[in-house]
């Protein structure tokens, strides 16, 4: 018997509500993490009762448990996510994990319960952000994942920026039970979502007609190549085509995990590197505007949380349009102009000295300056990995299977994500504490100096004059 016809299908499964849908997952990960990290010192204190000089150390622990388990738990979300018929079993799993996790950190009373609470928060956020890629490519293409990438990452900063804040100012006046209570407020607008949720291959069986605009999976984004048009173009494509085969014999391990392969390709690994750059930079401003706020300004946590205001209005803002460049243009023009911007404004955040309200402006706008530069390298990374899997998956539909390696590879995004999460904060730290602020940006800003020079090499591949050496 023909299963009936579920209610809303049309609003359930369009393009609008499954993207806020993986938006509001997304959102609700970054703004837990953000909204729990800042009481987490109280709560060793309060409820474990550890003695004071242990506490950074414990909080460093649980910081790592969280990390630790995001990158490890991020590629076995994507082996098992391409071999599921549908999507959103994985993603409503992820989410009950971060409940259980929520719970546990609501109610923990020993070191080990917040660490396993931890522990299913980062498996949680490694699900999430795999699925979640995954399903967005599902539904939009890769004509449109350039600005659909900018402006879900546009919309989750907020989460990002407002969850410290938040935090700190219910947790004064409301304590634990205002802190846990918005949390659970959040995780039950995100559960309804998932599960009113309907993918769109799930969709088509009731024959809803496609939305315009939607690419589906046959669709190709504008890759960024540059191609020669002349008359030898159809053998330099199907020559091309042929670089993207993937040869007999692959043993195992290859055929289990068929993304390995993929991981060959200079371009493929420029953009897992663009990812990590990325995610570094996010991570070093996170953890040295606080304190420099606090040296230059002698700003208290709650002022220093809105100098971020400063750096993530313009990610807010133009995310989506520098999103629709990267689908317009390829992403080699965003990732290289995008890192090589960031290289003069990191240098001038020296410029930023002790001082009144005019120092501060000066603070903030440079702030601004860079967070334009985020803005721009925000979706090329995304985008150019997912051209490169699909020129393999097209080539080779039997090796990768039905659904293709997608969720593999940004289960192996995320996990490059979370490790440059993880590392950037120790970095930036080490370096801050070693050479002073102006000289850790300005290592910073040589590293973005390499990032755009080996993204003009090889994202979108490599340009025509160095092809024909």
């Amino acid at each position: 018997m023909a299963k009936s016809k579920p209610i809303g299908l049309a609003w359930r499964s369009s393009t609008l509500f499954i993207v806020s849908t993986v938006g509001i997952g997304l959102f609700t990960d970054l703004f837990l993490y953000g909204l729990i990290v800042p009481i987490l010192p109280f709560i060793l204190q309060d409820r474990v009762s550890l003695p004071k000089d242990q506490v950074q150390g414990h909080v460093s622990a649980l910081l790592a448990a969280y990390a630790g388990a995001s990158v490890l738990f991020s590629p076995p979300a994507g082996i098992i996510a391409d071999r599921v018929a549908t999507r959103q079993a994985p993603f409503l799993i992820g989410l009950l994990a971060l409940l259980g996790a929520t719970i546990m950190l609501s109610l923990g009373q020993s070191v080990p319960v917040l660490i396993v609470a931890r522990v299913l928060q980062g498996t949680s956020a490694a699900v999430v952000w795999t699925i979640g890629l995954a399903l967005v490519l599902d539904t939009v293409g890769p004509n449109n994942l350039g600005k659909t990438i900018g402006s879900i990452f546009g919309f989750i900063s907020i989460g990002e920026l407002a969850a410290p804040v938040l935090g700190g100012v219910v947790y004064k006046k409301a304590g634990y039970p205002g802190v846990f209570g918005m949390a659970f407020a959040i995780l039950a607008i995100d559960f309804i979502m998932r599960l009113m949720l309907i993918e769109k291959k799930v969709a088509a069986q009731w024959d809803v007609a496609e939305e315009p605009g939607d690419d589906g999976e046959e669709a190709e984004g504008n890759t960024g190549e540059e191609e020669d048009a002349n008359e030898e173009e159809p053998l330099l494509r199907k020559k091309e085509e042929d670089n993207y085969k993937v040869p007999e014999g692959q043993n195992k391990v290859v055929k289990g995990y068929p993304i390995l392969f993929c991981l060959k390709d200079p371009r493929l690994l420029t953009a897992l590197l663009l990812a990590f750059n990325q995610a570094t930079l996010l991570a070093a401003f996170d953890a040295t505007i606080p304190t420099e706020a606090e040296q230059l300004f002698g700003f208290d946590s709650l002022k220093s949380g809105l100098l971020f205001v400063a750096l993530v209005l313009p990610y807010l803002l133009l995310g989506p349009v520098a999103g629709w460049m990267v689908d317009r243009y390829g992403p080699k023009p965003a990732a290289v102009l995008g890192f090589g911007y960031l290289v003069p404004v990191l240098i001038l955040l020296r410029l930023a000295r002790s001082g009144g309200t005019s120092q501060v402006v000066i603070f903030c706008v440079l702030l601004s300056l860079n967070g334009i530069g985020l803005a721009v390298i925000g979706s090329p990374s995304v985008v150019e990995a997912s051209y490169v899997v699909q020129r393999y998956d097209k080539a080779n539909p039997e090796f990768f299977g039905k659904q293709g390696p997608y969720a593999q590879l940004y289960g192996i995004n995320s996990m490059v994500f979370s490790l440059g999460l993880t590392l950037g904060p120790l970095i930036s730290g080490g370096l801050r504490e070693g050479i002073g602020y102006g000289n850790m940006n300005a290592v910073i800003a040589m590293l973005c100096l390499v990032t755009s020079l080996l993204s003009f090499i090889f994202i979108g591949g490599k340009p025509k004059a160095l092809r024909r050496r």
